[in-house]
């Protein structure tokens, strides 16, 4: 369920101009474009800092926010005065910058989650989000972490799909050691994840998921184990992407390819485990339902999955030739369990097309985990087919799938929890109509 919290922003005017030297650019720039806000609203200046960072197309369409963990920013552009609604409660009215038409108002939200939001004109419904990712401080860079490294891009070429090249990028934490075996983790989508959170990509790409920040202070905090990321480019035959066939296909193939082909490459470079306990998996959308698939056929490789806004639909399904994904809540519940921990999460926004439901499949699926007794954890919030809710709670997530780790272990029976077995199964209720 969303939390907020609402609030008025209390900050120093002058950091308007002087950014503190611990902060990151990303963070002093918002910091600054706040303290104007408080400090300076009816200046030059702190409107064409909004315009900058906000956008001025999103702020004609009512779609512009901006954020410094919890501390945001709305804007929109009207000649009447906009009414903010926050998770659908109402927080108040916008305040005009002299001599135009553009409103603006500061608040808090809770971090750690996704948000949702609009305004209300005259009585009617104006633009807004149901996409809002508030991240909190494990989210940033911070000074005193040391920062790992990623490769260069590799080129994998595949025998199994017959000359399929496949990008694909390691990153390695500061606190590798050759000498002692680190834990792993292959990330589907690996383009998605190769940059930093920063000043130019933060404004570019508000739901970065910042993962290498992200992996640098969960590790220097020693609330997972020392782990290297592959991430792995869908690959190309042809240049005629294949990205749908790899990840949506219900089959051992492309389980298969990064076992024995994609990953052997790593293991050449660094001294990685190899026992499942130690090696965890993760996809969005085709790339969640992807990643679900190879551990489920794989629990003896990968015992840990992190699934964001799985794609568990027919996308694949051929009648009378090939499953579709649609088919794993029903294959969870009949078949024997396997030795996995499960962190899913998805929205109530997300997509309904002729291949399926995807909150309901998801909905379905975490519930067949639930009865089956798996260790899992499934986040249900108000988004989209999108990434707000996973990048907000990532630090989360990765602690919750690591937690308890031990080096000097190979294996764990992973149980579910007692909190989970008290709690009921998901419902589904009608709220549009």
């Amino acid at each position: 369920m969303m939390r907020t919290s609402i609030a008025v922003i209390a900050l120093s005017a002058v950091l308007a101009f002087i950014p503190s030297p611990g902060l990151a650019m990303e963070r002093a720039a918002m910091d600054q474009l706040l303290a104007m806000a408080k400090a300076r609203p009816a200046a030059p200046e702190f409107r064409q800092a909004l315009i900058a960072r906000l956008g001025d197309a999103a702020i004609k369409s009512g779609e512009a926010f901006d954020s410094n963990g919890p501390d945001f920013i709305w804007a929109v552009e009207a000649q009447s005065r906009p009414a903010l609604v926050v998770d659908d409660q109402p927080v108040g009215p916008l305040q005009r910058i002299a001599g135009t038409d553009l409103w603006f108002r500061t608040g808090q939200l809770t971090v750690g989650t996704s948000h949702r939001f609009h305004y209300v004109i005259d009585g009617r419904t104006f633009g807004g989000s149901v996409d809002v990712p508030a991240y909190g401080p494990l989210s940033y860079t911070r000074p005193d972490v040391p920062q790992g490294r990623i490769s260069e891009k590799l080129v994998h070429t595949s025998r199994l799909y017959d000359g399929m090249k496949t990008n694909y990028w390691i990153y390695v934490p500061a606190q590798y050691d050759p000498a002692v075996p680190a834990a792993l983790m292959v990330w589907q989508d690996g383009e998605r994840y190769i940059t930093r959170n920063t000043e130019e990509i933060c404004r570019l790409c508000p739901s970065l998921y910042r993962l290498q920040e992200v992996t640098d202070n969960l590790i220097h905090d020693k609330k997972i184990p020392v782990v290297i990321h592959v991430f792995v480019s869908p690959g190309t035959l042809n240049d005629k992407p294949l990205r749908s066939i790899l990840y949506d296909t219900v089959s051992d193939k492309y389980g298969q390819f990064l076992m024995n082909e994609l990953l052997p490459e790593v293991y050449a470079k660094y001294n990685v485990r190899r026992d499942a306990y130690s090696r965890a998996i993760q996809g969005q959308s085709s790339g969640g339902i992807a990643a679900f698939n190879v551990a489920f056929n794989h629990p003896e490789s990968f015992g840990r999955v992190y699934t964001v806004v799985g794609s568990f639909t027919a996308l694949q399904w051929k009648p009378g030739e090939a499953d579709g994904g649609n088919i794993y809540p029903f294959k969870v519940r009949r078949e024997p369990k396997r030795n996995l921990r499960v962190w899913m999460n998805d929205g109530s926004e997300d997509q309904e097309a002729g291949s399926g439901s995807w909150p309901l499949q998801n909905i379905q699926l975490a519930n067949s985990l639930k009865l089956k007794g798996y260790d899992f954890h499934f986040s249900f919030g108000g988004g989209s087919h999108h990434a707000a809710l996973a990048v907000s709670e990532l630090p989360e997530c990765l602690t919750w799938l690591w937690r308890d780790y031990d080096p000097s272990k190979t294996e764990q029976t992973y149980e579910q929890s007692a909190e989970e077995r008290s709690k009921p199964v998901f419902r589904v209720r009608v709220y549009n109509r």
